[in-house]
């Protein structure tokens, strides 16, 4: 990956993807998404976005990257990451009584390059 860039401006890989998330919100809160929790932690791992779309509740995995040299972010969401997903939505769903909501997996990819950035939502794709 290819964050020279960034470096100048000593942002590490963190503050990267926090960006990424940031921006992330943004974007779903102007398709009218209602973020419910932003990296929603438990025992089972980590959610980076949980909102609301019209009936569904959706978990969102945000994977940002500066370039594709290693690959597109949806990559990165391998079969492990995909069963903490899972397993965290899960605990999340059982915590909040959420057990009678419809619901759905989407990654978002965020790639930046030279202060410009570009969203790639790809919807209900873990499952």
């Amino acid at each position: 990956m290819d964050i020279s860039y960034l470096r100048k401006e000593n942002m590490t890989k963190i503050e990267l993807g926090k960006k990424g998330e940031i921006y992330v919100q943004k974007y779903l809160e102007k398709l009218g998404y209602f973020i419910v929790a932003r990296n929603f932690k438990c025992p089972y791992g980590e959610i980076d976005i949980i909102g609301i779309d019209k009936n569904e509740l959706v978990f969102i995995e945000v994977k940002t990257r500066c370039s594709k040299q290693y690959g597109e972010g949806r990559e990165a969401v391998n079969k492990i990451k995909k069963k903490h997903i899972k397993k965290a939505s899960n605990y999340f769903i059982y915590q909040n009584s959420l057990e009678n909501h419809y619901i759905r997996f989407d990654v978002v990819e965020v790639y930046f390059k030279k202060n410009k950035f570009w969203i790639y939502h790809l919807k209900n794709v873990l499952w």
